[in-house]
């Protein structure tokens, strides 16, 4: 009898620990697998993505001028990232980061041919190209992917048809595929290669899109880390920021958005990732105080371009922001228009960009 007694309360302790383990069980969510609604294929591809649910988340080498610093501007370059609040900045060897990137970004194997549609490829065209990006920024936002991801995509499409002729109908794989490898490069929890091959309403079977990876990553030797626009960007702006007299958040949405617009124009690829990322900072600032020259020494410091180097790229972002050039594209510019982003797609943009901004600063 004592026996039972000194066995009940464990028996009691026993059964109110399973049961708070059901309770907690019956509380927790079960992973389901999310169906996107249909997305038209890629002869129709400005139509809106329409979801019923959201799934969980040797080549010439491009000029680049660099304005060579001294003792003295180095520590001034340090500085700026010592007084980042982000540990990701990594201020303390900031400057070791910015120089190796520099030099990886002039690899040849990392860059793609300025000019392959000219010269490699024979059944794309540049609006093609276009077309494909502003549907796989669509993609992008479906998946909820983060725009390393995107970027890195572009990236690949760009060094794959620099070194591979393709057919047009391959296209959009080559965009899917090129994602696929993305995400398992940036993300915690990449798409499957059947949420891919649904987004493309089936045109491609899992076979397919696994035959196209490995075809681009043999073709990229299996180099898949690479300095983008956004990887210089973050670090731009945090300069840009420094006593600009408007919103540091518009700043920085602007950048993104002008960055992105960047990846649907083919007379960008000619840039260097850090070029366009100093021309992004350039026209934003000037697009948000348009009578203050948007360039000073210290962001030619850092970046190591002065204005008159950016000038070509800065008027390609300006036409571009305009409509310009790639006006039937909007997935981008819809995107921008939300409120997460400040409505930064909606900014108004002088016409001209005055000839006296591009003259050196003082």
């Amino acid at each position: 009898m004592a026996e039972q007694e000194n066995r009940a309360p464990m028996t009691r302790a026993a059964k109110k620990r399973a049961a708070e383990a059901a309770a907690a069980a019956e509380q927790s969510p079960k992973k389901k697998r999310v169906v996107l609604g249909e997305l038209t294929n890629l002869a129709n591809v400005s139509s809106q993505v329409e979801t019923q649910k959201k799934k969980p988340k040797g080549k010439p080498r491009a000029k680049r001028a660099i304005v060579a610093p001294n003792k003295e501007e180095v520590s001034k370059e340090v500085s700026v990232d010592e007084k980042s609040d982000d540990p990701q900045m990594c201020g303390p060897y900031a400057s070791e980061i910015n120089q190796y990137l520099r030099d990886m970004e002039v690899e040849p194997k990392r860059r793609p041919l300025a000019d392959y549609i000219e010269k490699v490829q024979k059944d794309v065209t540049p609006n093609m190209r276009g077309i494909l990006v502003d549907w796989l920024v669509e993609v992008a936002e479906e998946y909820k992917l983060v725009a390393d991801s995107l970027y890195l995509t572009v990236s690949y499409i760009d060094r794959f048809l620099s070194m591979n002729v393709l057919n047009r109908q391959k296209l959009q794989l080559l965009g899917v595929s090129s994602m696929l490898i993305a995400s398992k490069y940036e993300e915690i929890t990449p798409p499957n290669v059947e949420d891919f091959c649904y987004i493309t309403d089936n045109t491609y079977t899992k076979e397919e899109v696994v035959k196209m990876e490995a075809d681009i990553l043999k073709s990229l030797k299996f180099e898949l880390g690479s300095p983008t626009t956004k990887t210089f960007l973050r670090r731009f702006t945090s300069v840009a920021q420094e006593n600009f007299k408007k919103s540091n958040l518009q700043l920085e949405f602007l950048g993104y958005y002008l960055a992105e617009l960047s990846l649907l124009d083919y007379n960008c690829i000619k840039f260097l990732p850090s070029m366009v990322a100093a021309s992004v900072v350039f026209l934003a600032r000037f697009m948000l105080d348009s009578k203050a020259h948007p360039w000073n020494s210290a962001l030619q410091l850092y970046t190591g371009y002065k204005p008159l180097d950016l000038k070509e790229c800065v008027l390609i972002l300006h036409d571009l922001y305009l409509s310009r050039r790639g006006g039937g594209l909007q997935a981008i510019r819809e995107k921008y228009k939300q409120h997460k982003f400040k409505y930064v797609a909606s900014t108004q943009s002088p016409p001209e960009v005055p000839a006296v901004f591009f003259e050196d600063v003082a």
